[in-house]
C-alpha cells in the first residue's frame, strides 16, 4: 500500500465562542484536519484543535505544507518509519503538526485492521466516567445553574474555568460545595494563572473543600513550584498538559517529584506514537495520568482512545456546552445518563465526518500528490 495523496483542511466554523480565563478574549477555535488517501482506498483522517485570539489558525497548517510532501509514495503502515522522517532536526516545530499526521496514520490502520484504534493500543476498557468542562461564565449564579443541568444530565463531575483570579475563583469553589455538597465531584482549572503563594494558598482551601483536583496553577516548567505545593498539601495538583511536548522532557518532570498526577495530549505530544511512549512512562512510574480531550470531537477522539486504551486515567474532559466542539460531525461523543462514555465503535477514530458542513467552513486547503 502507497500514499498517493495528502490534504490538509483548516476549518474556521462560525460557532459561539468561549474564553477561559478573564484576560483571555473570546478564543476563535480551528480544526486543522489531514486527510490521506492511499493507492488501495484506504484512506485515514487525524485532526488537531488550535484556539487563539482575534483571528482563526492557519500556522499548523503551514507547517504541514513542508511535511506531507515526505509522505507521497510511503507504505503509510510503516509509522515510526515516516514519524523519523518528518520529525524535525534542526529547528522545532508544532507539535500538532506531528499529530495530524501521526492521528490519521493511526486511524488509516485502524481501518486496515477493522479495529477501532483502543483496541490496537491495548484495549484496556470501552468506557469510563467523564467530568463537564465548562468556558468561563458571567457570574457564580450562571455556574451553580450549569451545575444543576450537569447533575440532571448524569455527570458525576464538573471542571471549572473560571476567572482566574484566586478570590473570585476560590468563592466559586465555595458556592458549588455549599450548594450541591457531596453530589458530584469538583476540579479547578486555572491556566496558569497564579503565584506560588496564591495556588498554595488555594490548592489547601480545595483539599479542605474535597475537590478532585486543582490544575494548571503554575507553567508546567516550574518543576520547583509544583513540587513546592503538592508537598505540602495532599491535593491532587496536575499541570496544563501543554508545556511538555516531548518524552525527554515529560520523563524530566515525571522523576522530579514535581506531579502527584500526570497529564498530556495527543495533538500535544505529537500523536498516538509518542503518547502511547508517555503513557507507559506514567504506568512504570505507578502514577495515574489524566489525559486532556477538551475541544472539538476528532482530537478529543482521539484522547479517548488514548485513554480506552490504559487503565490510568479516571476521567474523560468532555467539553460543554456540546454544539460548538461538534461542529462537522455525524458521530458525537456525549456522556451517558449515568455518567459514563462509550468507546467509538467504528474502526479506527470510529466517528463519520460531515463533509459538507466541514467543506463549508474551510478557510484554507493545501494538497500533496
Amino acid at each position: 500500500m502507497k500514499i498517493e495523496r495528502v490534504e490538509v483542511r483548516v476549518v474556521g466554523p462560525e460557532v459561539k465562542r468561549y474564553t477561559w480565563s478573564h484576560d483571555i478574549p473570546e478564543q476563535y477555535m480551528t480544526n486543522t484536519l489531514v486527510h490521506i488517501f492511499t493507492d488501495e482506498g484506504v484512506e485515514g483522517i487525524g485532526a488537531v484543535a488550535n484556539y487563539t485570539s482575534f483571528d482563526f489558525d492557519r500556522y499548523t497548517a503551514e507547517t504541514l505544507r513542508h511535511l506531507i510532501p515526505i509522505l507521497i509514495g510511503k507504505d503509510p503502515l510503516q509509522r515510526e518509519t515516516i514519524l523519523r522522517e518528518i520529525w524535525p532536526r534542526v529547528f522545532p516545530l508544532p507539535p500538532g503538526a506531528v499529530a495530524a499526521i501521526d492521528i490519521a496514520l493511526w486511524d488509516l490502520f485502524g481501518r486496515v485492521a477493522n479495529q477501532p484504534i483502543y483496541q490496537l493500543l491495548g484495549g484496556a476498557r470501552d468506557r469510563m466516567y467523564s467530568y463537564a468542562s465548562t468556558p468561563m461564565f458571567e457570574d457564580i449564579p450562571e455556574y451553580l445553574k450549569f451545575v444543576e443541568d450537569c447533575i440532571d444530565q448524569g455527570f458525576k463531575a464538573v471542571k471549572f474555568h473560571c476567572w482566574c483570579v484566586p478570590e473570585k475563583d476560590l468563592a466559586l469553589a465555595r458556592a458549588v460545595k455549599n450548594e450541591f455538597g457531596d453530589q458530584i465531584r469538583f476540579m479547578l482549572d486555572v491556566e496558569n494563572n497564579y503565584t506560588r503563594d496564591e495556588a498554595l494558598r488555594t490548592a489547601r482551601e480545595l483539599e479542605d473543600l474535597d475537590f478532585e483536583w486543582f490544575e494548571a496553577p503554575l507553567f508546567d516548567y516550574d518543576i520547583e513550584g509544583y513540587r513546592e505545593i503538592n508537598q505540602s498539601t495532599s491535593m491532587s495538583v496536575l499541570p496544563s498538559g501543554n508545556w511538555f511536548q516531548d518524552l525527554q522532557t515529560f520523563k524530566y518532570a515525571l522523576t522530579s517529584g514535581a506531579w502527584s498526577v500526570a497529564r498530556t495530549d495527543v495533538t500535544a505530544m505529537g500523536g498516538f506514537t509518542q503518547a502511547q511512549k508517555a503513557m507507559a512512562l506514567v504506568e512504570s512510574m505507578g502514577m495515574r495520568c489524566e489525559v486532556m480531550a477538551w475541544g472539538f470531537t476528532l482530537a478529543s477522539a482521539a484522547n479517548f482512545h488514548l485513554m480506552l486504551a490504559h487503565n490510568i486515567s479516571d476521567w474523560y474532559e468532555q467539553a460543554v456546552p456540546y454544539p460548538s466542539y461538534e461542529y462537522g460531525m455525524n458521530d458525537v461523543i456525549r456522556t451517558n445518563a449515568d455518567g459514563t462514555v462509550d468507546a467509538p465503535s467504528g474502526p479506527g477514530l470510529g466517528l463519520e465526518i460531515d463533509w459538507d458542513a466541514m467543506r463549508k467552513a474551510t478557510l484554507h486547503t493545501i494538497v500533496a500528490q
